[in-house]
Formats: structure tokens, C-alpha cells, sequence
């Protein structure tokens, strides 16, 4: 789930912290997991609301996103043309060929996992749709790779426009990926794009969330009536991708890496 942050002072953690966000994390991605594999045509949104809130609480833990802000679903279901925020219902069915996203948090122990991906349901992507889910696949391994100690968020930022713009697609500026650990959205913002300030400089035991959303035409989006969710605003398709990273000396350590079944 993306929202912008208001402070700017940024959380580092403790290695008895991280790990209690490697365990949030690793639920969350779990959960990730399984709804993906149960994707499939005819299968509605709202049905996979449901399953989502049985798998988190096989976790031991509970919706990061249910009640925040008075989102009203467990977690985000966002189809084809619709960028993050989408809401599960019983009369909205999964076609084959729908470019499906899902964005799973939980909360664990007292602290915060949060990740999502996008695939194409029924099968191989058709050409112009693949190309699009790889794009946002590459993208976010592009803004993970500046994600050390020593560099700064807009480091992240820029390789991940960089790419996106380099294949042919625009990045979302509405939402920005965030800290994420004891709380759902931290500091600092982790914007998909480079800004004319640096930003914060990074520190080993930061946290964040990076979740490039690239749209197929245009970067501008607009919110559904529910308020919440968020479509490209020329119908254009859309993808996003998130991992929660913890930042270190070296390479990040991605938190919601899946485990293999």
C-alpha cells in the first residue's frame, strides 16, 4: 500500500528490530505467494479478499492494510488499467489475459510486512503485456541495486525512472514507495523517480519499501469514487512490483524475498 509520508526523519533498526521485520516480511511475502498461485479466470476479487484474510491469519498475524484509513478490504487487488488500491468484490471477475496486482501487509509481533507483484492470469502474457510486467520486474531490481549505505533515496529514484523510461513506459509520481517497519509507512519517501534534491542518505539498518509503478502510456492517474482506488487516467495498463529491502554496507538484503514452496 503507498501513501506519502510527512516526516523525514528516517528509522534505523536494531539487528534484534530487523529481525522481527524479517519475520513480518516474510509473512507478508508468503501470503503473496499463495495468492498468486491461486490466481485464476472466473475467480472473483472479493473471493480473494477472503482467502487473503485466512492465509494472514495462518501467519499469526492480522492486515496491515484493513482499517488504515478506513480501507475496507484485507488487501489490494488492482486489475489491468487500475495502478494500487484496488478493493476485492464478489461481482468483479478475473478474465484471462487481466494483469492482476496484488499488495499484501502484516502486521507480525508489532511490526510491518508489505510487498506486491503483477501477473497475467491464464497463462503467457500476450506480447505487449509482457513486456510491461518485465519492465516493472527490471525496474525494481534497478532501485534495489542503489540501495546501500552511503547513497541516497533519489539514487533509487533515478535508476528506476531511468529504466522505465529507457523501455518505453512512464512512472506513477503520485505514489512513492516508504520506511516501513514498526509502523506501515515510514520515513523516508522512496519516490520512482529522480528529484532535484539527493534526499536522505542511506544507512545500514534502514528499511524500505520500494514499489515502482509503471503505467503503459502516461504517468498521470486519478481515484475511483470508493476513494481508493487509483487507475491510469488514459486507461493504459498499469504494473507494480515491491520488495522491503534492509539497507547495508553492500548489496540490500530484500526482506520479502519468496521462499520456494
Amino acid at each position: 500500500m503507498v501513501h506519502r509520508v510527512k516526516s523525514k526523519q528516517a528509522v534505523v533498526y536494531s539487528p534484534e528490530e530487523l529481525a522481527g521485520i524479517r519475520q513480518a516480511a516474510q509473512a507478508a511475502a508468503e501470503v503473496l505467494r499463495q495468492l498468486t498461485a491461486c490466481l485464476r479466470p472466473g475467480l472473483s476479487t472479493g473471493e480473494l479478499d477472503e482467502l487473503a484474510e485466512r492465509l494472514i491469519k495462518e501467519t499469526g498475524g492480522v492486515s496491515a492494510f484493513h482499517g488504515y484509513r478506513g480501507f475496507p478490504g484485507q488487501v489490494c487487488i488492482s486489475l489491468n488499467e487500475e495502478v494500487v488500491h484496488g478493493i476485492g468484490r464478489r461481482e468483479r471477475l478475473i478474465e484471462s489475459g487481466d494483469l492482476v496486482s496484488l499488495d499484501v501487509g502484516v502486521r507480525l509481533n508489532g511490526y510491518y510486512g508489505d510487498n506486491a507483484t503483477t501477473v497475467c492470469v491464464g497463462g503467457a502474457a500476450e506480447q505487449s503485456r509482457g513486456k510491461l510486467l518485465n519492465a516493472g520486474k527490471r525496474a525494481l531490481e534497478a532501485g534495489i541495486s542503489q540501495a546501500r549505505a552511503g547513497g541516497y533515496v533519489n539514487d533509487i529514484g533515478r535508476a528506476i525512472e531511468e529504466y522505465a523510461e529507457a523501455s518505453g513506459y512512464k512512472v506513477v509520481r503520485d505514489f512513492v514507495g516508504h520506511g516501513c517497519g514498526r509502523q506501515l509507512h515510514e520515513p523516508p519517501e522512496v519516490p520512482n523517480f529522480a528529484a532535484r534534491k539527493p534526499g536522505v542518505k542511506l544507512r545500514s539498518g534502514m528499511v524500505l519499501a520500494i514499489e515502482p509503478m509503471l503505467n503503459q502510456k502516461g504517468g498521470e492517474v486519478k481515484v475511483d469514487r470508493d476513494g481508493w482506488t487509483v487507475r491510469t487516467r488514459d486507461g493504459g495498463l498499469s504494473v507494480h512490483f515491491e520488495y522491503m529491502i534492509a539497507v547495508t554496507n553492500g548489496e540490500a538484503e530484500i526482506l520479502t524475498w519468496p521462499k520456494k514452496a
